[in-house]
């Protein structure tokens, strides 16, 4: 197998400026729906990007689960490897790979905790067993065997077999506020479509086109 030779071209279409929303939450809520409705697997997906003090990044993939004018939201254990490092550094980036359809969005911003009413909210909309694999899973800590975390998976079982689970004081949410959004759509001879959108002073948005 020769890596170089796997190459394929972009023909699904282009993207010109007069197209563009002048606010890119706008831009990002029609791009999000057009994305719902392909075979896409999980377009909520997207790729969180932090740093730690010694600026070595790490990426992982949490779903997005709110999107309003301030920005995109997902939830996680605040002890985790990319809590503990936004608390460090508070600037993060997002990546949408919407690879299917030829189209990618990245979000450069600053991560903040989102209220404890808020996450409260979407704790208790989340399945039970998912409440509970949020008490009995250490995000990102040395597991010494999966049977460990099962059997305190068990116990949790049994503690709340009555009652509701409680929102943990450790798990919540983050809302990463943009500062700049670039939408790229793939084109043809790789000569793509980018327009990328940066948060001005007066709280407006400039829009340029990227060269490819």
């Amino acid at each position: 197998m020769h890596l170089q030779d796997i190459r394929r071209d972009f023909r699904k279409g282009t993207l010109t400026r007069e197209e563009l929303h002048s606010d890119p939450i706008e831009q990002f809520n029609l791009w999000m729906q057009q994305a719902l409705t392909t075979d896409i697997v999980d377009p909520t997906a997207m790729v969180l990007a932090t740093a730690a003090l010694d600026g070595q990044v790490s990426q992982r993939v949490v779903l997005l689960k709110g999107l309003d004018e301030r920005g995109f939201v997902f939830f996680t254990n605040y002890e985790s490897r990319k809590s503990r490092e936004i608390s460090i550094n508070s600037k993060v980036s997002l990546h949408f790979p919407w690879l299917a359809i030829e189209r990618q969005v990245m979000v450069c911003g600053v991560a903040e905790k989102v209220s404890v009413e808020e996450s409260r909210a979407y704790f208790q909309s989340r399945p039970r067993e998912s409440q509970l694999a949020a008490w009995a899973s250490p995000q990102s800590r040395v597991l010494g065997s999966r049977e460990t975390m099962m059997q305190q998976l068990h116990n949790l079982q049994k503690k709340y077999a009555d009652s509701d689970v409680p929102l943990p004081e450790f798990w919540g949410g983050f809302r990463v506020l943009p500062s700049q959004i670039e939408f790229w759509q793939g084109g043809a001879n790789r000569l793509h479509d980018r327009f990328m959108y940066s948060l001005q002073a007066g709280q407006s948005w400039q829009i340029e086109r990227l060269a490819p």
